[in-house]
């Protein structure tokens, strides 16, 4: 696998309204431990949609990443321009630092904001140049903007082999649980 979507819920389908959030560290690792087999056998792109939210954290992991992988490159696919344009400022100033960052920026349609059409658009090109995706969606906590892009890939994975790897909320909790307990023992 040369190229992975990473994707999966926005902030606020998680509930987090706040960079300080102790919930991102620990999506993070999740996101890094499974990123690290797939450079170890030759991983050189991570893209994301660049929603607000795991696509972003996933951007700033894979940054983390080139210090010991600088092969791995980085790139965000919006939609539609200026995605950020309607986000607070300081969500705004964090798009802009991760996208001053990127190897690759670039946007499905050059207008801003017209219709579902582009969503769409962005999904089908991202699937199309990926070889596989890693989305941390959790069907448990019921349906949410992930599911999208769940059954898109594994349909792709029936008919082209596709790969799906899947991040679900026991594997962050576990990640949390396993870090309060490291706490407990020092």
């Amino acid at each position: 696998m040369k190229t992975i979507l990473v994707t999966g819920y926005r902030a606020h389908e998680l509930q987090i309204f706040d960079e300080k959030h102790k919930g991102i560290g620990y999506i993070k690792k999740a996101i890094s431990a499974k990123l690290i087999p797939l450079l170890e056998e030759g991983l050189e792109w991570v893209i994301t949609p660049g929603q607000y939210g795991v696509d972003l954290w996933a951007c700033e992991v894979a940054f983390e990443l080139q210090n010991e992988y600088p092969q791995l490159k980085c790139s965000i696919i919006t939609a539609y321009q200026n995605p950020e344009e309607k986000w607070k400022e300081e969500k705004q100033q964090k798009f802009r630092d991760i996208v001053s960052r990127l190897d690759y920026y670039g946007t499905v349609s050059q207008q801003p904001y017209e219709g579902v059409w582009q969503l769409k658009a962005r999904d089908e090109l991202l699937l199309r140049k990926s070889d596989g995706i890693l989305l941390f969606y959790d069907e448990d906590r019921g349906e949410a903007s992930p599911r999208f892009y769940k059954m898109k890939a594994l349909d792709k994975q029936l008919r082209d082999g596709y790969r799906y790897i899947g991040i679900g909320a026991d594997e962050v909790q576990a990640i949390a649980d396993d870090e309060a307990y490291s706490g407990l023992e020092s």
